[in-house]
């Protein structure tokens, strides 16, 4: 096994595990984190875990923050293969927004469609905030998405 700190070359999973080490040791949260690159936690995290490519300041900035390799920056910049299961995972919160989405996936999508014409809500011009609510009978999470609308092209 490698030594990651000290490695030539690091690739988006050695990043990855050196990032979660990182915070794990200093005791940081995703939103503390953020706040300090100048990025929204979720962001952030998607791509601490690899699935988006930082700015070479944003990178920069991150790894001067968690006191990582610079070998770590050309990992962190580099363009992502997003590859990801298509079986439904057994994470209860991960599957919960499977749930989400098989249940109201055909009327989020209706609703869309309704409102903007046949088209898409993009994944790629997108933000997505979490935020807890207090609540007396048992906080709650709020997700927002906001995807920029992509109607379908005719041919």
């Amino acid at each position: 096994m490698k030594d990651l700190m000290t490695a030539e070359y690091l690739d988006k999973e050695d990043a990855t595990a050196l990032i979660l080490a990182a915070k794990r040791k200093m005791g940081l949260s995703w939103e503390g984190i953020g706040e300090a690159i100048g990025m929204s936690p979720v962001w952030t995290h998607s791509a601490c875990m690899g699935m988006n490519a930082f700015s070479e300041e944003k990178a920069g900035a991150l790894v001067a923050l968690l006191e990582l390799p610079e070998t770590a920056v050309p990992a962190l910049v580099e363009s992502p293969t997003k590859i990801w299961e298509q079986t439904v995972p057994t994470d209860p919160c991960i599957y919960r927004f499977y749930e989400i989405v098989g249940v109201y996936g055909p009327t989020l999508k209706a609703l869309i469609h309704e409102k903007f014409g046949d088209g898409i809500m993009s994944a790629i011009d997108f933000d997505m905030e979490v935020t807890r609510i207090e609540n007396p009978k048992g906080d709650r999470v709020e997700v927002k998405m906001s995807g920029k609308f992509l109607g379908y092209n005719a041919w």
